[in-house]
């Protein structure tokens, strides 16, 4: 299947199914070409406002062939640009679709469409075609879907308009809006099942997250800008293999690896990238997704360290937005600045200097893996106490239990009335394990 073939979709509403099919509309093997529009603040420069959308469509498929901006403090409500604009966008348009950084209504997308005589696409469209790549899991898929569907009920007006002027007199509904009110039934009915659906695998989830919770494995989350080495760091720490190439958006199904460090043993897990106003309905859509985040115990911000000054603060805000807005910006929270390889000496100083403490790694390379293993074991070394524990030979299975923790033994002796271990416990685990606390640890445990 052709690049072009790939991002030519029309959707439509399978009245069989209910769910949303891709229409494949045959073309050339040469990438459709997408002209780029967009409305701007005073003073904002297009070049670096309009970079992202950019590389969005170019991980979609689509050449970006031009851009048009106007600068104003906001949209015009029916038109989203002015009538002036709309008219030079005519003679300078010479490509397949337009492609407009920001999110439309579905007034003003009909509206562009009908004045352009071409397909519009939003920002929030633009991402879900690169999710609906990019989805490898079930879950991944089902999510996908009804965020597509979830955008695209409020756009089913006028899909069946050459069949409404079939319609009889006065107060009677033509076949079209007959169908369109049945396809849009049949839509609804498939958001509830696939909601259903993504319950069920939620708990199934939560069943998993508990099983964690039993054995007091500590949980951290890589949270980030999408494409800033989140997977490649995920591979170097604990051996997985996760998919890294340079596209946006690469990872959408949660990945939860486990790595150790003086005898520790640690959950990492890789979540979605972020990006500037990544739209709600996809905060919602993979809210099973970013739910990963909800759970950990702590959270390593990755940051791209070889990016501009200007560009890492706008990439950090932005994740530090959505961390805010599903509810996690109280967990604690580590920057680490990863690419530290493609940076000279000079600007690791400026760095250490503008972001104090935070950790600077090469994913690519290792270095400074191992200092950032001991920064993640200092951070959750509260959740641990230091105890002694004497463990009858005929209670192997306690020892056992204390041994699938986890739990780093320091010290073991074979003594006459059983093993004499000294270990680090989770707090929460010092009443399971109390009958056997000895010396000072018991007293204070009483």
């Amino acid at each position: 299947m052709s690049t072009r073939e790939r991002v030519r979709r029309a959707r439509a509403v399978a009245a069989g199914s209910g769910g949303i099919i891709d229409v494949m509309i045959p073309g050339s093997p040469e990438p459709e070409r997408g002209f780029v529009l967009a409305v701007l603040a005073q003073g904002a420069d297009p070049a670096e406002e309009l970079a992202e959308v950019e590389e969005l469509a170019r991980t979609a498929g689509v050449v970006p062939v031009g851009r048009l901006v106007q600068h104003r403090s906001r949209p015009a409500p029916r038109t989203y640009v002015g009538k002036g604009k709309i008219e030079e966008l005519r003679r300078l348009f010479e490509a397949e679709s337009v492609l407009v950084d920001g999110e439309l209504d579905p007034a003003q997308q009909r509206y562009l469409e009908d004045a352009i005589g071409a397909r519009v696409i939003d920002r929030t469209q633009l991402i879900l075609d690169i999710f609906a790549q990019h989805a490898v899991s079930a879950e991944g898929k089902l999510q996908v879907e009804l965020a597509q569907l979830e955008y695209n009920l409020p756009r089913m007006r006028g899909m069946w308009q050459h069949l409404e002027r079939l319609g009889g007199g006065l107060g009677t509904r033509g076949p079209g809006e007959s169908q369109l009110e049945t396809d849009r039934r049949i839509a609804r009915r498939r958001v509830s099942l696939l909601k259903e659906r993504l319950k069920g695998l939620e708990r199934q989830r939560a069943t998993r997250r508990k099983e964690r919770s039993r054995a007091q494995t500590p949980t951290v989350a890589l949270a980030g800008y999408t494409n800033v080495g989140k997977s490649t760091l995920l591979n170097r720490l604990t051996g997985a293999t996760a998919s890294v190439e340079n596209r946006l958006f690469e990872t959408l199904d949660p990945t939860t690896r486990a790595f150790e460090h003086e005898g520790r043993r640690y959950l990492l897990t890789d979540t979605v990238g972020f990006i500037r106003r990544l739209p709600h309905q996809l905060v919602e859509g993979f809210a099973s997704t970013l739910e990963e985040t909800l759970v950990a115990e702590m959270i390593l911000h990755v940051a791209d360290a070889s990016a501009g000054d200007d560009q890492i603060d706008a990439m950090v805000r932005a994740v530090e937005e959505v961390l805010s807005e599903i509810g996690v910006s109280d967990l604690p929270t580590e920057l680490v600045l990863n690419k530290i390889d493609r940076v000279g000496e000079i600007g690791r100083l400026r760095l250490a200097s503008r972001f104090p403490g935070a950790p600077q790694v090469s994913a690519q390379t290792g270095e400074g893996l191992e200092e950032l293993k001991s920064r993640v074991a200092e951070r959750l070394a509260g959740r641990l106490e230091t105890v002694r524990l004497l463990v009858p030979y005929d209670e192997g299975r306690c020892l056992s239990e204390l041994y699938a923790l986890g739990a780093p033994i320091e010290e073991r002796e074979d003594t006459p009335d059983g093993v004499l271990v000294r270990a680090r416990l989770p707090r929460g685990e010092l009443r399971r394990f109390a009958p056997f606390l000895v010396s000072e640890a018991r007293r204070e445990t009483a």
